[in-house]
């Protein structure tokens, strides 16, 4: 990816050669909100990993990079406990260790994957486990992915207080579980989150642009995840400016059915089937290996699908797009303030990435790029509104159901 966040992330793994390594604590966080300034808009080939960032590490495909190693010495420095689902879902949770993985490598550190035991039916206890393995397992830093994490995470970083937890798609947390009361920020935790309604918006523009009227959306977390629900009401701004644009209404199905634990169901590819029989023509799966339903039920009825998170183009010809977020850059990005010893920076604070950042975009390499007539040069021009202001994506995904759509049936199921 070239993009200012790349060079940052550069500029934070030659200072973490150089410096001394050890768990960064940080006491006092700085009120940094953003990763980068970028001024520019090269999207070309936004896939979440660090790709095209030139010579800055020597393996750049994390594929090439095992997914367990022995450590010489019994302990493992970079960890990673997983989310819900599977490990290799070729969406958040891979996404996300990609970028442990890349780090690791790259840096000459031993990494280790932990997921809580009971799979999808995990329980806050299973998750704090698989965070105490980690850490008595020799972390440095422990890399959380998912919200659910939550009430495991703060319990954690409350025992272990010099252990460094980086908590993607996270938020700040404190030391209070009531939210009604305000406690002591935790200082080793940085919670980094996504502005997931920018790409949502760009993959619904898109899609009505390149001539689709019937869409869907299937989302994960029940409609209780934060980032979906950004994904969710991105797509539908995006798709109703398409269409006002146009002068044509599109119709649209909203669901969270099935998906609260963002995992592959009968149930769901039979409720997607349906959909496209009845005459939607693409999808937008938004929710991990939820991926794996939505995209056979598109292959059995001539259907379309839209990814989520990483460019999943790869794993099925339905795949027209994907809404993508850069999970391994940040990733790296965090975990080498630890290692630069800066991790009071974003220890404590809510870091959130979007458009300014390069973080968030639609794929547009070769073979990834599966438009008709919406062309590239349409999508830059779209993302450089975003970038400068004169496009604002609202956020407050509360608003869903109480806005009266101009030029789109929104029909919730």
């Amino acid at each position: 990816m070239k993009k200012l966040l790349a060079l940052l992330l550069a500029m934070t793994m030659a200072l973490a050669l150089v410096a001394c390594g050890g768990n960064g604590n940080g006491n006092n966080a700085a009120n940094n909100g953003d990763v980068a300034n970028n001024t520019t808009n090269d999207t070309t080939n936004n896939t979440g990993d660090i790709e095209d960032t030139g010579d800055t590490t020597a393996v750049t495909n994390p594929d090439d990079i095992p997914d367990s190693m022995t450590s010489e010495d019994g302990k493992y420095q970079v960890a990673f406990v997983t989310d819900v689902g599977q490990l290799k879902d070729k969406s958040f949770n891979q996404g996300t260790f990609d970028g442990v993985k890349l780090y690791a490598a790259n840096n000459g550190l031993s990494y280790k994957y932990y997921q809580p035991a009971n799979g999808n039916e995990a329980t806050d206890d299973d998750r704090y486990d698989a965070m105490k393995a980690a850490v008595d397992g020799g972390a440095d830093v422990v890399v959380c992915a998912g919200f659910l994490q939550e009430v495991a995470l703060r319990r954690a970083a409350m025992d272990f207080p010099d252990t460094p937890f980086v908590f993607i798609d996270g938020y700040p947390l404190d030391d209070d579980p009531d939210p009604a009361v305000q406690g002591n920020i935790l200082t080793n935790v940085a919670g980094i989150s996504f502005m997931e309604q920018q790409c949502g918006y760009f993959a619904g523009y898109a899609a009505v642009m390149d001539g689709f009227t019937k869409l869907g959306f299937s989302g994960g977390g029940g409609g209780t995840n934060d980032a979906c629900c950004r994904f969710g009401y991105g797509y539908v701004q995006g798709a109703n400016a398409a269409a006002a644009e146009l002068g044509i209404t599109v119709d649209m199905n909203y669901s969270w059915e099935y998906g609260a634990t963002f995992s592959a169901s009968p149930e769901l590819q039979t409720m997607i089937s349906g959909w496209y029989a009845n005459g939607t023509e693409i999808v937008f799966a938004c929710g991990g290996s939820m991926f794996q339903s939505i995209s056979a039920a598109a292959s059995s009825n001539d259907g379309y699908v839209i990814g989520v998170d990483v460019d999943q183009s790869g794993e099925s010809d339905c795949v027209i797009t994907s809404a993508m977020k850069g999970l391994a850059d940040a990733v790296q990005w965090a975990v080498g303030h630890v290692y630069a010893g800066t991790f009071d920076e974003i220890g404590g604070t809510g870091t959130s990435l979007g458009v300014a950042d390069n973080a968030v975009a639609l794929p547009t390499a070769e073979g990834s790029w599966r438009f008709e007539t919406f062309t590239v040069e349409e999508y830059e021009d779209m993302y450089q509104k975003v970038l400068d202001g004169t496009l604002v994506v609202d956020d407050d995904f509360s608003k869903l159901e109480t806005t009266e759509w101009s030029n789109l049936n929104l029909n919730i199921i």
